[in-house]
C-alpha cells in the first residue's frame, strides 16, 4: 500500500512511512500542492494510493464513490 498524505498533514510524514509504506508520497511532492479534492482523488485513483487525510471531505466522497481510492480519515481521540 502506497499513501498519498493530504495538504492538511505535514511531509514529512511520507518519509516517516517509508520503511513500512515504500513510495509513499505527500501531495506537494505529487505536484498536488493546493489542487481540488477531485483532482487529489483522481491522482490517488490513477496511481494506486491511498488518501491520508483530515477532512471528512474525502470520507464522504468514498462513501459516494466507493473506492478506489481507499481513505484513512484521522479524527482527533474524543476522551
Amino acid at each position: 500500500m502506497r499513501l498519498l498524505f493530504d495538504e492538511n498533514l505535514s511531509p514529512r510524514l511520507a518519509a516517516a512511512f517509508q520503511a513500512d509504506f515504500p513510495g509513499s508520497t505527500h501531495v506537494h511532492p505529487a505536484g498536488l500542492g493546493s489542487a481540488l479534492d477531485d483532482e487529489v482523488w483522481g491522482y490517488a485513483r490513477d496511481h494506486g494510493f491511498t488518501i491520508v487525510t483530515k477532512d471528512a471531505d474525502y470520507h464522504e466522497r468514498s462513501v459516494i464513490r466507493g473506492y478506489p481510492p481507499k481513505v484513512i480519515w484521522i479524527r482527533p481521540s474524543v476522551m
